[in-house]
């Protein structure tokens, strides 16, 4: 069973940036892929970003592309989201996730743990 818990949302002003941190536990992360989802309030959780357990390849959705970047620690069993010029339509909970698999899937089915959250506002 691995455990995971994101940190490091908070409330930024639109162009700004936050690092996001994953902080697994509970299994050995090296051999989990990770992904990062997002839910803004009253609209379906998407996917935002992925990276295979070796560090790389890394796959995002359009919308963050240039924008966000994931990454991961497999020493300090942590991933991470960089995100920078964040717009307000990047607000949201965001969780990170992993898969036993080798994977850079975009479906949330795909990943067996899930965090429970971090939220991110960026104002206008």
């Amino acid at each position: 069973q691995v455990q995971l818990v994101e940190s490091g949302g908070g409330l930024v002003q639109a162009g700004g940036s936050l690092r996001l941190s994953c902080a697994a536990s509970g299994g050995t992360f090296s051999r989990y892929s990770m992904a990062w989802f997002r839910q803004a309030p009253g609209k379906e959780r998407e996917f935002v970003g992925c990276i295979t357990w070796g560090g790389g390849p890394t796959y995002y959705t359009d919308s963050v592309k240039g924008r966000f970047t994931i990454s991961r620690d497999n020493a300090k069993n942590t991933g991470y989201l960089q995100m920078n010029s964040l717009k307000p339509e990047d607000t949201a909970v965001y969780y990170c996730a992993v898969s036993s698999k080798w994977t850079l899937s975009p479906r949330s089915s795909e990943y067996d743990y899930w965090g429970q959250g971090t939220q991110v506002t960026v104002s206008s």
